[in-house]
């Protein structure tokens, strides 16, 4: 049996300095927490949007940070001498989500212990909450002031109260109802604070201030054996799901409040229990190896949730002001990378992603008609709360990158064909299929060397397209097939032009059997050693002869050195030197091409290499890098290639490891709603994906 136990990242201490502060989340919200935990950092609600400051285009908005916090030592207040801290620490336990801070703030006449417990609670989605010891060195007067803050961010205060309607005591301290920059959305934040520790201290709610935080105070005499414990707990909505998200933020928070802190930490853990189940462990590889992979699987499953209604971003919920996260705009690097691996670790999330993409349908339609194309053409910048393109400025991208929707459709059968979910393959599969078939078809024109689309960039951008990206042809074949296949299984007519078009697919093949990246393709032009060709291979299947694949992963091979440091694909490059047959390679290019992207700080993934000279700021945690290296430990160097068949028949190719690696174990995966268990040990014939229940015969 595989360990569920993970690997947590060493406790740092001291300032940042630079680096990327903790980042807590639970699929819905997500919080940057400084060092210093009880100073306001920066929190995105899945769907809250509003006008990026700079760019003026659809993009996240942080919404008012719920756990920030001020002490004072007899007068003396922390935000007015924060150079009177000392001993920052922090610690994160990726078993439970937990984050622990820990800092000394010394005044004249005494000083104090700060002990911050901070978590995102899985079990009750809107909810976050911290608990805060003040612990003096000699007796003093204490005050600890929880704040739900708003100072610093572009938007208003639509409506504060600290009274409930028609109730004779609040419900809760109280609450805000928060508008974007723009106007484009809201948020109800409310708060609920209690003392848990020490003499009962004085509280205080400030009621005035219509526009401003909500502040909780609490005022006591403290001793070292009798310090002051005040737990916050907030519950924030996006009006995305709720019309009035400030009343309904006091309700889910008054369920929290009836609950208990503890019993919500109980169950927090116990939903993190569950996700570890999941893990997926590498046999051999080392503790740091190991250590890798656990702080990616607990990055992409703390970013997702169920309870999610915007996807989630090519950072997850992540943000912070010294660079651009992109905006908070869903890519097409999180349905290529991330919601593979989450459909057979996570369904239920897996699927919020997906039914972002499904509501917004009209807005693919729409965006295919605009440029006279039949079906769907998904947005290359997806905005987080519309679902319509949002590509700022010029939109190069938006313009000519016309690979993004194959990656939708193809995450949208992946998912049919892990779940065995009829409904979701009707309701929700065929269309996104059907519709990225029709728009193949429109976008394809025969030529005598067959179908060709001109014009399309590739992973490679450029400023000039070339025509017949490979990678975009090779996966091309393998949707329009796929849609052939969910009409058959749907009872639905195959149109003839979809097969026709995929059987004469035009591919650019060098004189040397490799296939090229593209028409009059040079290895040594500018992003000339992009693999994307192998992309083909994996994640994708593509069919065609074993000299050509093995001449095409030995000619981008070869080039690694010319394109690692840059994010998303070189993730890959250890299972496509495995696929080459190359150990020694393949345990290279995990180091070169994911090892070497992580932040020592709580493991987050950077999307660039700080070598490389585009990494300007370091950025993290970056979800096509670890979606990639998850999706290569799951489905790559096993050899599963998913379809509509029995899942015991998935397994399609020899195990072949990263030199010094054992074997890759998983103890559950869900697959066709069973609990599964995947084994693939160097050497194999086939990896084993087994179950060990019958079959309930629901298929």
């Amino acid at each position: 049996m595989a360990a569920a136990v993970p690997i947590s990242p060493k406790p740092v201490s001291g300032a940042r300095d630079g680096e990327l502060p903790a980042f807590v989340s639970n699929g819905l919200i997500g919080l940057r927490i400084r060092e210093q935990p009880l100073a306001a950092g920066v929190a995105i609600v899945s769907g809250v949007a509003g006008l990026h400051p700079e760019r003026r285009v659809e993009a996240a908005a942080p919404a008012p940070y719920p756990l920030a916090a001020d002490l004072a030592i007899d007068g003396v207040w922390l935000s007015d001498q924060p150079w009177s801290v000392t001993e920052l620490e922090q610690s994160y336990d990726f078993a439970s989500g937990e984050l622990t801070s820990r800092f000394v703030f010394a005044a004249p006449g005494a000083s104090v212990r700060v002990e911050v417990l901070t978590f995102a609670s899985r079990s009750a989605a809107t909810l976050v909450l911290q608990e805060i010891r003040v612990i003096p060195d000699r007796p003093c007067d204490l005050v600890v002031r929880a704040i739900t803050e708003t100072a610093g961010l572009r938007g208003r205060v639509l409506e504060r109260r600290c009274d409930t309607p028609g109730e004779p005591e609040p419900v809760v301290d109280g609450y805000l109802l928060w508008e974007t920059e723009g106007g484009l959305s809201r948020c109800g934040v409310a708060l609920h604070t209690e003392a848990f520790e020490g003499d009962v201290p004085r509280r205080a709610v400030r009621p005035w201030d219509e526009s401003g935080p909500l502040v909780t105070e609490y005022r006591g005499r403290a001793t070292p054996g009798a310090p002051l414990g005040v737990r916050q707990m907030a519950a924030l909505v996006p009006s995305v799901v709720h019309a009035r998200p400030q009343e309904e933020a006091v309700r889910r928070l008054a369920r929290g409040r009836q609950t208990g802190f503890e019993t919500l930490r109980a169950r927090n853990r116990a939903a993190w229990d569950e996700l570890w189940k999941a893990r997926v462990v590498v046999r051999g590889a080392g503790a740091e190896v190991q250590a890798l992979v656990d702080a990616a699987f607990f990055y992409l499953n703390s970013s997702t949730h169920p309870a999610s209604p915007a996807a989630t971003s090519i950072f997850g919920l992540a943000a912070w002001p010294d660079y651009h996260y992109y905006f908070g705009h869903v890519m097409w690097d999180v349905d290529a990378f991330c919601a593979p691996p989450l459909s057979l670790f996570q369904p239920g999330a897996a699927r919020s992603l997906l039914d972002f993409r499904s509501r917004g349908l009209d807005a693919a339609r729409a965006n295919a008609r605009l440029s006279k194309r039949a079906g769907l053409q998904f947005p290359w910048e997806a905005a987080p709360l519309s679902g319509q393109e949002a590509s700022p400025g010029e939109g190069s991208g938006a313009a000519h990158e016309d690979h993004g929707s194959l990656h939708v459709a193809r995450a949208f059968a992946l998912h049919a064909d892990i779940t065995g979910d009829q409904a979701f393959l009707r309701e929700q599969a065929w269309p996104v299929l059907r519709g990225v078939a029709d728009w193949i078809v429109s976008r394809c024109v025969l030529t005598a060397r067959g179908y060709e689309m001109p014009r399309a960039m590739g992973p490679a951008e450029v400023p000039e397209p070339p025509d017949n990206d490979a990678s975009t042809l090779m996966a091309a074949g393998q949707i329009l097939r796929r849609a052939a296949r969910a009409a058959e299984q749907l009872g639905e007519p195959v149109p003839s032009t979809w097969l026709e078009t995929a059987g004469s697919l035009y591919l650019p093949v060098r004189a040397d059997g490799a296939i090229a990246a593209h028409d009059d393709f040079r290895i040594d032009e500018p992003k000339g050693a992009t693999p994307s060709p192998l992309a083909g291979y994996f994640p994708y299947d593509h069919s065609g002869p074993a000299t050509q694949r093995q001449r095409t992963l030995d000619l981008y091979l070869a080039r690694w050195r010319d394109y690692v440091g840059t994010p998303m694909f070189p993730a890959l490059y250890g299972v496509w030197a495995a696929m080459a047959g190359d150990r020694d390679l393949a345990l290279t290019l995990f180091e070169e091409g994911y090892s070497a992207y992580d932040s020592g700080r709580f493991h987050q993934c950077l999307e660039y290499r700080r070598d490389h000279p585009d990494s300007e700021t370091p950025a993290g945690p970056f979800f096509a890098n670890l979606g990639g290296l998850l999706l290569g430990l799951v489905l790559g160097y096993t050899g599963l290639v998913i379809d509509d068949g029995d899942p015991r028949a998935w397994a399609r190719r020899p195990v072949v490891l990263p030199r010094g690696w054992s074997a890759i174990e998983v103890d559950r995966l869900w697959v066709r709603g069973r609990a599964a268990r995947l084994v693939a040990r160097q050497g194999a014939d086939r990896a084993e994906l087994s179950f060990d229940d019958p079959p309930s015969g629901t298929g």
